[in-house]
């Protein structure tokens, strides 16, 4: 699913955001990737996602090699990807149904599978009652969870979240990681940078470890030390 051989980034103010990375992530793994603030996680995760270039290297996510896309082809990468970030990121004039049936608008999916799709989506994270509420009428982890829905509804092959549960309380946070944990049960692969070390070490998956730049640590079933 993912392989970044001999990655460097570094940004035009000269910061050296990563060294030299070498990552292999297969097909259905769970992997977090650990690491204090200015780490190198979410540079990694804006990699994979090709919000950013790498300096050196090369990047093959799910058979393209990123390295020889076009822009035109980066939302054809993107489809096969569904990413959660820490502050939501929802459409606050839109419905949660709307938020989420907007990730298949955006493929130009059919009417007809959005309407198959966007409930099951919204089922899965537990929001089936809420279809018709407002991002301003949730709690926080409501929120996450609609973004959860938005990510899954077009079958994801790859999901990435950053930080996903930064701005939650510690029992909703779990919550949001036993969905992903669901998740990747079926099969999807499951990338998540964070810096919570309770979560990470009750978990008992995949643990990249980051330190300024450089991969320090990778286990099965590791711990956030």
């Amino acid at each position: 699913m993912l392989e970044m051989a001999n990655v460097t980034k570094i940004y035009e103010n000269g910061t050296v955001a990563l060294k030299n990375i070498n990552l292999s992530v297969a097909k259905g793994e769970f992997v977090f990737i650990v690491g204090q603030s200015g780490s190198g996680k979410s540079t990694l995760l804006k990699l994979i996602l090709k919000e950013e270039d790498a300096t050196k290297g090369e990047i093959f996510v799910n058979g393209y090699q990123l390295s020889l896309i076009s822009r035109k082809t980066v939302p054809y990468l993107r489809r096969c990807m569904g990413f959660v970030f820490q502050d939501f990121r929802l459409l606050t004039g839109k419905t949660v149904y709307e938020n989420v049936a907007f990730a298949m608008n955006v493929t130009e999916a059919l009417p007809k599978e959005i309407r198959r799709q966007v409930p099951m989506a919204l089922a899965l994270v537990g929001l089936s009652k809420k279809a018709d509420a407002y991002p301003w009428q949730l709690s926080g982890g409501e929120q996450q969870r609609v973004a959860l829905a938005r990510s899954l509804v077009n079958n994801p092959k790859l999901i990435l979240a950053d930080e996903p549960t930064g701005n939650l309380d510690p029992e909703t946070s779990f919550e949001i990681i036993k969905i992903l944990k669901d998740v990747n049960a079926m099969g999807t692969t499951v990338i998540v940078a964070t810096h919570e070390k309770q979560i990470v070490n009750s978990m008992k998956m995949r643990v990249v470890a980051i330190d300024k730049g450089d991969i320090i640590r990778d286990q099965e079933k590791g711990s956030y030390t």
